[in-house]
């Protein structure tokens, strides 16, 4: 018997290319993709970054770079205040516990005064302040007992904590170490020391002082909480307007660093504290 002739459906089928330009569209995608982090991992290898980025820049082939570009490169091409401050907020942002992480290898290897202040900041940092209060306290030992550093971010530490009349001691201990050390941190510290034990005749001063001398917004927003809270409303909204117009003229990028500060303030002069 003759076989019947073999219709379309029976014909094996064949699986067919995609059209040229879907495959150059494809690979172009690819590259542009991959090329960024290409080439940021050749420099993150040749300046001896390899293995903080280089899995970053693997998994997160549009962001890493992106990311790499502002913490690292920019700083290095700009060299400035401001593109520091950009490189460490993206670093930040990226991994916001990589220094407490280091501080706390660095106090395992080597148990020193240097490595437990370190500790303490990074805890700071991070809004841990029971910890920050424990390191920062035993670090007032020895030749660091009258250490500017050391009495201040404990005296932070312990303003966070609530223990005003502690924090005041140690106020009073740094200036007894001279006018030099009478700065505006110092101020601050010495401000929120005297409002958290109800002296606001004391906290006024140094409030107006602190607001005057930091850079950013903490102090002058504390300081307008402050007057809004005392019952000087006239005051509190010039300071608002004040730090209305400082807070426009930070760098966008740099904006939600200051952000909860300026409604903090905010809110206080507007009765919603």
């Amino acid at each position: 018997m003759c076989a019947a002739p073999a219709t379309s459906e029976d014909a094996p089928s064949v699986a067919r290319s995609p059209p040229p330009a879907y495959v150059c569209a494809r690979m172009l995608y690819m590259i542009l993709l991959y090329a960024p982090s290409l080439l940021c991992g050749i420099h993150a290898a040749r300046s001896g970054r390899a293995q903080t980025w280089l899995w970053i820049l693997v998994i997160a082939p549009g962001l890493g770079p992106l990311i790499y570009v502002f913490s690292v490169l920019v700083p290095e091409w700009m060299g400035g205040r401001t593109a520091r401050k950009l490189g460490g907020v993206a670093q930040k942002a990226l991994d916001p516990e990589r220094d407490y992480r280091a501080a706390k290898l660095a106090l395992e290897d080597a148990e020193t005064v240097g490595n437990r202040m370190r500790l303490a900041q990074a805890a700071a940092a991070l809004g841990r302040w029971p910890e920050a209060e424990t390191a920062w306290a035993q670090c007032v030992i020895g030749q660091f007992a009258d250490d500017p550093v050391v009495l201040l971010g404990h005296a932070n530490a312990l303003l966070e904590l609530g223990r005003f009349d502690e924090a005041l001691k140690r106020l009073e201990a740094l200036s007894a170490l001279g006018k030099e050390n009478d700065t505006g941190p110092v101020a601050l510290a010495y401000a929120r020391a005297y409002e958290g034990l109800g002296r606001n005749n004391e906290a006024d001063p140094p409030f107006r002082f602190a607001a005057d001398r930091i850079p950013g917004l903490e102090a002058a927003c504390r300081y307008a909480a402050f007057l809004a809270k005392t019952g000087k409303q006239e005051e509190a909204q010039l300071a608002l307007a004040e730090i209305e117009r400082r807070f426009q003229k930070i760098n966008p990028q740099l904006r939600n660093l200051d952000r909860p500060w300026r409604e903090m303030a905010a809110k206080a002069v507007a009765g919603r504290a």
